[in-house]
């Protein structure tokens, strides 16, 4: 077999491997050989043969029961990752914060959590709600995940909720689009009820924002 015959085999292991990947990162319960054969629909042989290698690079783990899930490896690389997101999506955060008196995140989506990767609060206001980056909370359950659940649909609307996390906690958050591989929002949290004629466009602006700064 030449170079141009091992190419596209090549090609299709890194696909297969990376495919993996992303349903061991879906799937919070870990997932069985036979699942991810089934999935990517291949034999399990295959699936053996990509779990070998990525388990030796410390991708991915098996459990006490033999189901599979992320490796430590992997986790090394996303917390090297996540203070670049974070540092490049903070001068958004912080106009967006002091424009509306509020405090600003940016929150991505980890399985079915979503996770507070960078927060930013507003300097002038006398009280405002302290929110700490690395907070995580259900997908289905505030603004900033509803937002990210919206855009997987392909829906930018405006999430709005109030007391959903924290009694008394009011939220406006928009979903950031057009970043493959990467399903975020953009939001704000407050102590009073906010606006949503007056912070929504604000809160879709800076989305727009990130993800530029982001691609």
């Amino acid at each position: 077999m030449d170079h141009a015959d091992r190419a596209p085999e090549t090609a299709q292991t890194l696909d297969r491997g990376l495919r993996l990947l992303y349903l061991v990162a879906e799937a919070p319960g870990g997932l069985t050989v036979t699942e991810a054969a089934s999935r990517l629909g291949v034999g399990r042989a295959v699936v053996y043969r990509l779990v070998g290698a990525l388990v030796e690079h410390s991708m991915v783990r098996r459990d006490g029961r033999g189901r599979l899930r992320l490796g430590a490896g992997l986790l090394h690389l996303a917390n090297r990752a996540q203070p670049l997101l974070a540092d490049a999506a903070r001068p958004p955060l912080r106009r967006l914060a002091e424009a509306v008196g509020a405090t600003a995140h940016l929150t991505i989506a980890e399985g079915g959590e979503a996770v507070a990767l960078a927060v930013v609060e507003p300097s002038w206001t006398a009280f405002h709600v302290a929110y700490r980056a690395g907070s995580r909370h259900p997908l289905d359950r505030g603004a900033a995940g509803r937002a990210i659940l919206g855009g997987r649909q392909g829906d930018a609307s405006v999430v709005t909720t109030s007391g959903e996390l924290q009694p008394g906690a009011y939220g406006v958050a928009a979903p950031v689009l057009g970043l493959e591989g990467l399903e975020a929002s953009v939001g704000v949290v407050a102590l009073s009820p906010l606006d949503s004629d007056l912070v929504g466009p604000q809160v879709v602006s800076a989305a727009a924002a990130v993800a530029e700064a982001l691609s």
